[in-house]
C-alpha cells in the first residue's frame, strides 16, 4: 500500500479515537445539562467539563480547588479546599490502548509501520493539544504539557509495541525482518525463545487480567446489599444514578486491576493505613461511592490459595513454550542421508527366472539401509524388549533440542514480562481520590510486580526446567533376569560372511558353529533367548543355488 494512503488512513484512526473518547464523555453530560439542569444551565462549561473527564480517563492528574461559595454551603474545611484527582477511570484509556494497537498493527501489514505509527501519533498529540487549549477548567485544571502527552504517549506506545510485534511476525523485509532473521538462525533452542517469551508472557497477563475480573464479579455479588443501600442513602433521581452508573463503569478496568492486586497476595491500600488483602483488611472511612462497597470489611487467610492462580498462569505459559521448543516446529529436520547401498553376495544361480529373482532381491536389498549394530542398539532401547539399561543417545539428542540456557531464559524472560505488566497496570489503576487520608489508593507497583513474578517464575519452572524422561530399563525372561548387553557397539563387523559359501556367522540347525572371536574383538550374537540387534539380513547364496536347483527340475514345491 503507498504510504500516503497510509499516513491517511493512520491520521484518521487518530481522530476517531479522540472524536469516540470525546463523545462517551459529552453524551451523559449534554443528557444530564439537558434533562438535569433545565434551560438555566450555562452551555459553556459543558465542553471544559468533558474534555477534563477525557484527560482523567488518559491518566491526566487533575488539580481540584473548590470554589468559596461551595465551601460555604457544604461547610467543608477550606483547608481541604484543593486536592489533587488522579485515580483514573481505565475505561479511556483502555479504549485508546486498543485503538492504537489496531492502527499500528494495520499499519505493519500495509508495509509501513513507522509511517503509520508517526502520524497517528502526531496527529494524536495535535488533536490533544488542541483540547488541552480549548478547556480551561477552574474547578479542576490540568497542567497543559501533561495535559498533551500524557495522552500521547497512551496513544503511542501501544500502535508501537503493535506494530513491532506484528512486523517481527510478519515481515518479509526491513530492518526488523533482518533483526528477527538473524535470531532465528541461532541453533541449540535459541532461535524460538523471543517468541516463546512473548507468547508466555502474553499468556499469563491475558490470565491475571481475567483472575482480577472474576475477583472483582463475586466481590460485587457478594456485597450487592450493601452496595445497593449506599445508592439508596444517595438520594439520587433515576439520572442521577444513570450517571452515578456510568461514572461507576468507567472505573470497572480499575477494579479489575485491583482484584489482581488481591489475589496476588499484596492486594490494594484505600486511604491512609487502610489495606485490604487476603492476609487482612484494615479499613478506615470511605467515601460514599456504591461501588465501594464491594470492598469487603473483612476477609479470611484461606483466600491466600488465591495466589496459586498466578502460578498455575505460570505452568500453563511454561508448558506452552516446552512443548514449542520439542516440537517438530522446534528445529528445522535435517535432510535423511541417502542409504549406503549393500552388495548381493555372489551366486552360481543360473536360469531366466533366476535371474528375475535375483534382480528383484537385489533391488529390494539396494533400497534398504544399513542398521549398525551400534544403531540397532540405540533403536532397541526404544522399541526392544532386551535391553537393560535406558537409552542414552536419546537423552543427549533431548538435550541437545532443549538446552538448558535457552529454557532458564525463556522462563525468566516469562516471569519478568509478566512483572513488567503487573507493575504498570498497578501504577495505572492507583492515585488519588481525594485530600487527606484518600490521598494514596490502589495497588503499589512494587509489591504487585514481586509477588506477580515470583508466582510466575515458579510454575513456569516447574514445567521448563523440570528434567524431561530419558528412557526406560527394559527387561525380559523371569523376574530379575539378567540380560547380556555385551553385544551392545559392536560394530557393523559383529556379524561376518563367509565369502565361501555366504552363510552368515550365526549357528544355526545343521551349521557348524564358528570358532570364538579373538580377544579385543566384538563377542559372538547373543542366543536364542537374548533380543537380536535389528539388522536387515543378507542372502546366504546356498538358499539361492538350492531354489535355482528346484525351478530347473520343473519347480518341485517348497
Amino acid at each position: 500500500m503507498h504510504r500516503l494512503i497510509v499516513a491517511l488512513l493512520a491520521a484518521v484512526d487518530a481522530a476517531i479515537a479522540v472524536a469516540v473518547g470525546l463523545a462517551a464523555t459529552l453524551a451523559p453530560l449534554t443528557l444530564l445539562w439537558v434533562f438535569g439542569l433545565g434551560g438555566g444551565a450555562d452551555w459553556g462549561v459543558l465542553w471544559p467539563t468533558g474534555v477534563t473527564v477525557w484527560q482523567l480517563g488518559n491518566l491526566v492528574p487533575l488539580l481540584v480547588t473548590l470554589p468559596a461559595e461551595y465551601l460555604a454551603a457544604t461547610g467543608i474545611d477550606p483547608s481541604v479546599a484543593s486536592f489533587t484527582l488522579s485515580l483514573a477511570p481505565l475505561a479511556f484509556a483502555t479504549f485508546t490502548a486498543v485503538f492504537a494497537a489496531r492502527s499500528g498493527i494495520r499499519a505493519a501489514r500495509a508495509d509501513a509501520w513507522v509511517t503509520g505509527v508517526v502520524t497517528s501519533t502526531v496527529v494524536y498529540g495535535a488533536l490533544a493539544a488542541a483540547a488541552g487549549f480549548t478547556s480551561q477548567n477552574l474547578v479542576a485544571d490540568a497542567e497543559l504539557w501533561q495535559a498533551i502527552l500524557v495522552p500521547t504517549l497512551v496513544f503511542a506506545l501501544p500502535a508501537f509495541v503493535a506494530a513491532v510485534i506484528t512486523e517481527w511476525a510478519e515481515a518479509g523485509a526491513g530492518a526488523i525482518a533482518r533483526v528477527r532473521d538473524r535470531v532465528e538462525a541461532a541453533r541449540d533452542g535459541w532461535a524460538h525463545v523471543p517468541g516463546l517469551i512473548a507468547r508466555g508472557g502474553a499468556v499469563v497477563v491475558v490470565g491475571l487480567i481475567g483472575l482480577g475480573a472474576a475477583v472483582t464479579a463475586v466481590a460485587v455479588l457478594a456485597s450487592a446489599g450493601q452496595i445497593v443501600a449506599l445508592f439508596q442513602a444517595g438520594n439520587v433521581d433515576a439520572l442521577g444514578a444513570t450517571v452515578l452508573t456510568l461514572g461507576q463503569l468507567a472505573y470497572l478496568p480499575t477494579l479489575v486491576v485491583w482484584g489482581l492486586s488481591f489475589a496476588a497476595g499484596p492486594g490494594f491500600v484505600v486511604g491512609e493505613g487502610g489495606v485490604v488483602s487476603p492476609a487482612g483488611t484494615q479499613l478506615g472511612v470511605l467515601p460514599g461511592i456504591p461501588v465501594l462497597g464491594a470492598i469487603p470489611e473483612s476477609t479470611t487467610t484461606w483466600l491466600l490459595l488465591l495466589a496459586l492462580v498466578p502460578v498455575a498462569l505460570g505452568a500453563l505459559a511454561g508448558w506452552i513454550a516446552r512443548s514449542r521448543m520439542v516440537g517438530p516446529h522446534a528445529e528445522t529436520p535435517r535432510a535423511p542421508t541417502a542409504p549406503a547401498e549393500r552388495p548381493l553376495p555372489a551366486t552360481s544361480v543360473v536360469g531366466e527366472d533366476a535371474d528375475e529373482r535375483t534382480a528383484a532381491l537385489s533391488g529390494l536389498l539396494a533400497t534398504a539401509p544399513i542398521v549398525s549394530a551400534t544403531d540397532a542398539a540405540a533403536l532397541v532401547g526404544h522399541v526392544g524388549s532386551g535391553i537393560g539399561e535406558p537409552d542414552r543417545s536419546a537423552a543427549a539428542d533431548h538435550e541437545h533440542a532443549e538446552p538448558i540456557a535457552a529454557r532458564v531464559v525463556v522462563t525468566a524472560g516469562i516471569a519478568v514480562v509478566a512483572a513488567a505488566a503487573a507493575a504498570v497496570l498497578a501504577a495505572c489503576a492507583s492515585g488519588s481520590l481525594g485530600p487527606g487520608a484518600l490521598a494514596t489508593v490502589g495497588p503499589q507497583p512494587g509489591p504487585v510486580a514481586f509477588a506477580v513474578g515470583l508466582e510466575v517464575l515458579v510454575g513456569a519452572a516447574i514445567l521448563l526446567l523440570a528434567p524431561h524422561a530419558s528412557g526406560r530399563t527394559r527387561r525380559v525372561g523371569g523376574a530379575g533376569a539378567p540380560v547380556d548387553t555385551s553385544w551392545q557397539g559392536a560394530g557393523d563387523g559383529a556379524y561376518d560372511v563367509d565369502s565361501d559359501t555366504g552363510a552368515s556367522g550365526e549357528a544355526g540347525a545343521g551349521d557348524t558353529p564358528r570358532a570364538p572371536r579373538a580377544a579385543g574383538t566384538a563377542p559372538s550374537a547373543p542366543s536364542s533367548a537374548e533380543t537380536q540387534p535389528f539388522e536387515f539380513p543378507t542372502i546366504p547364496a546356498r538358499l539361492l543355488r538350492d531354489a535355482g536347483a528346484r525351478d530347473s527340475e520343473g519347480d518341485a514345491p517348497r
